[in-house]
């Protein structure tokens, strides 16, 4: 066997470029020149332009989408029942952006009816495909974003106020809206906490009334909270919470 070895390798080398005729192996080439007028710049820009959302996808995921506000709740009911790490952090994100994609889909649906389509069918131009989306998302930030946040953005910013809802400023309503996502994330945090510390409550002084101090109580609450979150269907009536919240 070790013998064929050297004569496998020669026939090898010398069958190579005949196996690599036969397949027409392609010859790639690249070639930069200087372009000849301002439409053939444009295409680059809009590559580099999308390539630069892309990076930006996921600071666009968090800041502008209704990802922020349902992490935080679903992050606040696994503190709340007492298990820390059940469920499992990838399991809480990959339920955000389920989430997430529900309660955006309206929103997806408007921006390709009214700006995809039209633009890739050479309808609209670019400036007011642009207009258009940032309307579409302007209207969404605007119905979940309160109005003092909005109010204390203009005031940092030394900005006058809009006279109308189309006059706010994207590049303020963005942090306003994040600051209301965190609000009501918080709110909502804060009501999901009280049954479980009611709980907490009742079996740190049944212990303590028995004497059973040594006891550490989350042995018996914790069990006791699993069971109450999954009679009352806890998982469905938080969802369609975190769903409605955003009608």
């Amino acid at each position: 066997m070790r013998s064929l070895t050297p004569l496998l390798l020669v026939l090898g080398v010398w069958l190579l470029p005949e196996l690599a005729a036969a397949q027409q192996v392609p010859q790639i080439s690249l070639t930069i020149s200087d372009a000849e007028g301002p439409e053939q710049v444009v295409p680059a820009l809009k590559i580099l332009g999308l390539l630069t959302i892309l990076a930006l996808a996921p600071a666009i995921l968090i800041s502008m989408t209704s990802f922020t506000r349902i992490v935080i709740v679903l992050s606040f009911v696994r503190q709340a029942v007492g298990t820390q790490n059940v469920p499992p952090l990838q399991v809480i994100m990959a339920l955000s952006l389920l989430l997430t994609a529900v309660v955006m889909a309206p929103v997806a649906k408007q921006l390709d009816q009214e700006v995809l389509t039209p633009y890739t069918e050479h309808a609209i131009s670019d400036e007011e495909a642009f207009s258009l989306a940032q309307g579409i998302i302007s209207q969404f930030l605007l119905s979940q974003t309160r109005k003092n946040d909005l109010v204390l953005f203009y005031e940092l910013s030394g900005t006058e106020r809009p006279a109308a809802a189309e006059d706010v400023s994207l590049h303020l309503l963005v942090p306003a809206f994040m600051i209301s996502e965190l609000r009501t994330g918080f709110e909502m945090g804060f009501l999901l906490f009280l049954p479980f510390v009611l709980i907490d409550l009742i079996v740190a002084s049944i212990l303590t009334a028995m004497g059973m101090v040594m006891l550490p109580p989350t042995m018996i609450s914790t069990p006791l909270k699993l069971l109450m979150f999954v009679i009352v269907d806890g998982w469905g009536l938080l969802t369609r919470s975190l769903v409605g919240s955003f009608t």
